[in-house]
């Protein structure tokens, strides 16, 4: 987790933590971020996902209150200039 100071909200998550966040295996998400299926930041070697784009991603489950495919969702995203 990175955040800017220890008392507020972290800006990004490691691959493991969102991966834990969203209950999935890290391996699978890896597998979708490098599908480009899934919004991450690559520094060098290290993949770093978004906190914005977690928290973006349950916004519109439950705004849209239905199942949200985060492959259309990335796609739908970037089309949006996001």
């Amino acid at each position: 987790m990175t955040t800017t100071d220890e008392n507020s909200t972290p800006r990004f998550y490691s691959v493991a933590e969102a991966a834990r966040i969203l209950g999935a295996a890290p391996v699978t998400l890896y597998r979708a971020i490098r599908a480009g299926e899934f919004p991450a930041v690559r520094i060098r070697g290290r993949l770093i996902v978004p906190a914005k784009a977690l928290e973006a991603m349950t916004a519109t489950t439950i705004t849209n209150g239905s199942l949200v495919d985060a492959a259309e969702w990335t796609s739908a995203t970037r089309g949006a200039g996001r």
